[in-house]
């Protein structure tokens, strides 16, 4: 790996750390109490705002951890170029933030009985109908 990279790295530490010390950091779930303001989240939304764009595809993500599944699937979803970390999810979890059931629920190995329920209407459609039809949409 680069200079570069480990640099950035380095950086991505140096602000979890500063998170656990000060509790102000990129990761704000505690401080704010909301579930999705993990660092990778929180970051690529602060990108989001200061490029005004949802595509980020020009951008690298760095993070002292592997991202859990939802970041990973908020770094998708916002086309960042490539992510580079540092620890591995089992680092994470032997500090309590274990994300393995998710990746096996996510993957199909393990169900999750009454979490995902599917409920088909009909009516659910016009607004994917409408979206189609519309003629300034946006696709991402």
């Amino acid at each position: 790996m680069g200079t570069e990279e480990e640099k950035f790295l380095l950086l991505a530490c140096e602000e979890a750390e500063k998170g656990v010390q000060s509790a102000v950091g990129h990761n704000e779930v505690l401080k704010t109490n909301d579930p999705t303001a993990h660092a990778e989240v929180t970051v690529i939304r602060r990108a989001a705002a200061k490029l005004g764009t949802w595509q980020l595809s020009d951008c690298i993500l760095y993070s002292s951890c592997k991202p859990c599944p939802m970041c990973f699937g908020a770094a998708l979803w916002s086309r960042v170029e490539k992510v580079y970390y540092c620890l591995e999810d089992c680092d994470a979890a032997e500090e309590g933030f274990d994300d393995s059931e998710f990746y096996d629920i996510i993957s199909g190995r393990k169900k999750k009985e009454q979490f995902l329920c599917s409920v088909p209407l009909e009516r659910a459609k016009l607004a994917m109908k409408m979206w189609r039809q519309k003629p300034d949409k946006s696709p991402y």
